[in-house]
């Protein structure tokens, strides 16, 4: 990726720190950090980082990392900006900003640990400064659309092989392993998250982990998955009927959970709230009587993470604007017999919206 595009994006994020009256951004949220800079390397556990980025109001940035990240900051971050800590982080940190006239530090509450943090804060002052850089994320650029409709693609490419997969006689671990050696071998760099797979009543799991439950002739199968491929994710459901024939009970829940889709993509447009997204599949299934079998949200954003804002459920705020890439994922689900969901992802477009 163009570096330009990384100093771009801190710009945009300058002008939030000076209406936020703060000096500098203390990143460190791994996600917002690559989004900002272009570094990303491993951060294996939730106590361990490979760096923080400083952004700062008046344009002085800063990159902090250890001896083991150095060579690959520099190939993206101005030798003379990149610190090298080893043993007292903090001090380096606060003592490098502190020099650099840096007074009033903002940090993302959401991804500072409380030991990080009370060491920062007995030495420069903190502010919180929640979703900065996230509302920034939320809307994409061309170039992030386009990779995230090679994420998508291959994604789509995913289920068209994996139907061929589903065998009575094999487990769901079995289909999730061919899931990630599919998306493995075609160029994704890992998966976007743990495979889902449920089958029969486990399908009713929205968020079913993958055993040893066998496959039956005339059985439902759940399959939840996505890639990362180009450093964006993707994230799609589909739900398959093993057998002849699909029962009665099946065609008519899939009708009545791709009607739900369906009606909130219809309306999906810049301006529309993220509740009236949700209140267009909800209403399908309140009138068909089911609405207690709709027990999540319709979906959330996707991007550098699986995860990301804007929400689109009952207690969501905030209005859809071009650019936001959003799941549209509704479900029924009943534990003695399973569940269906069918999820395609979308991307707001200037007068409604673009199934990826």
């Amino acid at each position: 990726m163009n570096t330009d595009i990384f100093a771009t994006r801190r710009e945009r994020l300058r002008s939030a720190l000076r209406e936020q009256g703060l000096d500098a951004l203390l990143v460190s949220h791994a996600a917002n950090r690559y989004y900002l800079s272009g570094f990303e390397l491993h951060d294996a556990q939730c106590n361990e980082s490979s760096g923080w980025l400083v952004v700062s109001a008046d344009g002085d940035d800063h990159l902090f990392t250890d001896p083991r990240y150095v060579d690959a900051a520099r190939r993206v971050w101005d030798d003379a900006r990149i610190h090298v800590y080893a043993r007292d982080k903090f001090d380096l940190v606060c003592g490098t900003l502190q020099g650099r006239g840096i007074k009033t530090l903002g940090f993302e509450p959401k991804a500072l640990h409380l030991f990080d943090y009370d060491r920062l804060a007995s030495r420069i002052t903190l502010t919180q400064a929640d979703n900065l850089v996230e509302e920034l994320r939320i809307i994409k650029d061309e170039d992030e659309l386009r990779r995230m409709d090679a994420s998508i693609e291959l994604n789509h490419r995913l289920f068209e092989y994996i139907e061929t997969r589903l065998e009575p006689g094999r487990t769901e671990e079995e289909i999730s392993w061919d899931v990630e050696k599919f998306f493995r071998e075609n160029g994704a760099e890992k998966l976007a998250f743990s495979t889902i797979v449920g089958v029969g009543p486990n399908a009713a799991l929205p968020h079913a982990n993958p055993g040893k439950t066998v496959i039956r002739d005339n059985e439902l199968v759940l399959i939840d998955t996505g890639c990362r491929l180009m450093g964006y994710n993707s994230d799609q459901t589909r739900t398959f009927w093993v057998g002849a024939a699909p029962s009665d009970r099946f065609k008519r829940t899939m009708d009545l959970v791709r009607g739900a889709q369906q009606a909130a993509i219809d309306i999906i447009r810049p301006g529309l709230t993220c509740v009236e997204a949700y209140e267009a599949a909800y209403a399908v299934f309140d009138k068909a009587g089911v609405a207690h079998q709709f027990t999540h949200g319709l979906g959330h954003g996707v991007g550098l993470e699986t995860h990301e804002p804007p929400s689109l459920s009952r207690a969501a705020g905030g209005i859809l604007r071009p650019g936001m890439v959003v799941t549209v994922e509704p479900g029924l689900y009943d534990p003695a017999w399973g569940g269906i969901r069918w999820e395609y992802q979308v991307v707001v477009t200037q007068d409604g919206c673009r199934v990826m």
